[in-house]
């Protein structure tokens, strides 16, 4: 998972209301949204690894991870940051005791940004420099640096999530059909950031240029699939549409009532 843009608290309807890219190499295998079997989660899967970029519960429970970007970083870690999500979503830890507990053996980990929350409490966490932070009511966008990284990327998606979409969201009349293709003009954005404007995270300009913008391309590497989830106070929506492979242009719809 690459970029995400996140509504806490913001919308009456909606306290959770979140968009997502998740961009990863084509070749790695993995599954569309589903209802995980024996287990109360509803996320993709990575078949690689058996974690999941994002997922939630009909609990009301929400998690998304994004890698932090370090060229230098060439170490080899024991875990896998796709368990960060299936752990807290498994759990009945609250956000904040969740996180405070993943500090200890953070370091295990390949940097990571990672939000958990459930419908009273939203938590971010880097374990490359962001100790747990319980959220206040606001808007919240990360890629791959940190949550207060002032990145470009960061900045385009925050004003087109704020001035496009949750405008339209405040409003009882826009019809769903609206809503959701204002989500897939937003996260299908292929423009790219100014040379001298690119962050620096250790890899060559060429590549930062071909991360820069909200959707991604390449050969090899790219935006796999898009996400617009909301958390109502009594029914969760989410709507995953494939990028990428042999799926590509399919939707999946999540809706289900709450368990609360």
């Amino acid at each position: 998972m690459c970029i995400v843009a996140l509504a806490w608290q913001v919308l009456d309807d909606s306290p959770v209301c979140l968009i997502s890219n998740r961009d990863e190499f084509y070749h790695r295998p993995s599954s569309q949204l589903h209802d995980w079997s024996d287990s109360p989660i509803i996320a993709g899967q990575d078949l690689q690894s058996g974690g999941t970029w994002m997922g939630m519960t009909t609990k009301g429970r929400w998690a998304v991870v994004t890698n932090f970007r370090d060229g230098a970083d060439k170490q080899t870690y024991p875990t896998t940051r796709g368990n960060l999500i299936q752990a807290f979503l498994e759990s009945d830890q609250t956000p904040i005791r969740f996180a405070q507990e993943l500090e200890k053996t953070q370091r295990d980990y390949a940097g990571f940004n990672l939000f958990v929350g459930d419908l009273q409490q939203a938590v971010y966490m880097s374990n490359r420099g962001e100790a747990p932070q319980v959220l206040a009511q606001g808007v919240f966008v990360v890629s791959n640096g940190l949550m207060t990284d002032d990145w470009e990327k960061t900045k385009h998606l925050r004003k087109r999530f704020t001035q496009e979409l949750l405008p339209m969201m405040q409003l009882d009349s826009t019809p769903e059909t609206d809503l959701q293709n204002a989500v897939w003009d937003i996260l299908e954005d292929e423009r790219k950031i100014i040379p001298d404007l690119l962050p620096n995270t250790g890899i060559n300009v060429e590549m930062e240029a071909l991360l820069s913008s909200t959707f991604i391309q390449s050969p090899i590497y790219g935006t796999r699939c898009s996400n617009f989830m909301r958390i109502g106070h009594s029914q969760l929506n989410w709507i995953e549409k494939t990028q990428q492979g042999e799926h590509v242009g399919e939707f999946v719809y999540i809706q289900q009532s709450l368990l609360i």
